[in-house]
């Protein structure tokens, strides 16, 4: 049976590896985990399967620095799911998890940077996300953004700030 929970200490190793795993052996990903984790407002959901961890999501605040000041957002990165556990639904899970999580908080702006045919399933549009520079580069269409509430990205424009640990990524 699968649940999903929040992250506790004890599954700090476990989630390590997940990552890992599930990036193709990198330790960046699990590393960025393990940085940014604690941060305040940071959500860490696991997907346990008869008390085993068996995927993760974390979600951390960043800002859009906008002419007219910052605008608190949240990012997802990463979610992973074990090799060996994927193609069940698990990942699709731990997003719309994430994502309820985010409303519940009173987020209203979700970014991500991922998979093209992945990420609009759960409503994710890079035309939301046309206004937001993306710090990484050119990001194309992997650079999506999610409206928690509608049109809380009409009209922004701006610079996407996430905290320095995603610089070693």
């Amino acid at each position: 049976m699968l649940t999903l929970r929040n992250e506790i200490p004890a599954d700090y190793a476990r989630v390590y590896e997940i990552n890992r795993l599930a990036f193709d052996g990198s330790d960046a990903e699990p590393q960025l985990v393990d940085a940014i984790r604690r941060s305040p407002g940071a959500i860490s959901l696991v997907a346990d399967e008869d008390g085993r961890v068996v995927g993760h999501i974390l979600l951390s605040p960043i800002t859009i620095e906008t002419e007219g000041g910052s605008l608190p957002a949240m990012s997802l990165a990463p979610m992973a799911v074990h090799p060996d556990f994927q193609k069940r639904g698990i990942g699709s899970a731990l997003v719309r998890a994430g994502l309820d999580a985010c409303r519940e908080q009173g987020h209203a702006i979700v970014i991500v940077l991922g998979h093209i045919h992945y990420y609009p399933r759960f409503g994710f549009s890079a035309g939301l996300a046309q206004g937001l520079k993306c710090p990484f580069g050119d990001c194309g269409e992997a650079w999506m953004a999610l409206e928690l509430v509608p049109g809380a990205l009409a009209g922004v424009t701006g610079n996407v700030i996430y905290p320095k640990a995603f610089e070693s990524v």
